[in-house]
């Protein structure tokens, strides 16, 4: 069976990973797995791309995941990539704008992650649909980033609350919970959250 550790080679070989140690893009996801307190139900990851930390995640946590990825080379990749894995994972070839408007995935998700998925307000907004109330965002963070790149007024307009940053070796994560429902007219129409951020 192919590993986890060829997968990634095999991502990076194609550009869907960027340079450096396979190790190294490892234990960036472990700072997702510290972020919660032991495995949850289910979890969706934005972005997916060359599967970090999706794949990883799918592979260490074992319970069932939703990768969306809009680009479709991508995603073929993350199909091939979850078979070869026998992991219990569903690839989204869609943009996430869109599918967080369909209910098959709209507050379905105790948590959702997202790694160089876009900037903080892209991010919070195309994460927020997909989450339980009460469910949380874990996005990958650049060390020392200041807390002004998730302000609270920002946050709010989409029912998130910051809870801070976990650490864990060089790898930082940002929680953010959904603290009430979110509006229906979020999130906005595909690319909108870029060319207009909230904040």
């Amino acid at each position: 069976m192919t590993s986890l550790l060829e997968v990634l080679e095999e991502a990076r070989t194609r550009g869907f990973l960027g340079p450096g140690p396979i190790e190294r893009h490892l234990d960036h996801t472990k700072a997702f797995v510290a972020a919660l307190d032991g495995p949850p139900s289910t979890y969706l990851d934005l972005g997916s791309g060359g599967g970090v930390p999706g794949l990883v995640l799918a592979s260490w946590w074992a319970c069932p995941a939703v990768l969306i990825e809009a680009q479709a080379k991508r995603g073929a990749f993350l199909e091939e990539a979850v078979e070869a894995l026998g992991l219990d994972a569903q690839i989204v070839i869609a943009r996430a704008e869109d599918a967080g408007r369909l209910p098959a995935w709209r507050r379905q998700f105790p948590v959702v992650t997202a790694r160089a998925f876009g900037p903080p307000p892209v991010t919070a907004e195309c994460a927020a649909p997909f989450l339980q109330v009460s469910g949380v965002v874990l996005v990958a963070e650049p060390p020392d980033a200041p807390d002004s790149r998730w302000p609270v007024g920002g946050l709010s307009r989409l029912g998130l609350a910051d809870e801070g940053v976990i650490a864990e070796g060089e790898a930082h994560v940002r929680r953010l919970r959904l603290a009430s429902a979110l509006d229906e007219r979020y999130p906005r129409r595909a690319g909108v959250p870029g060319r207009k951020p909230l904040w």
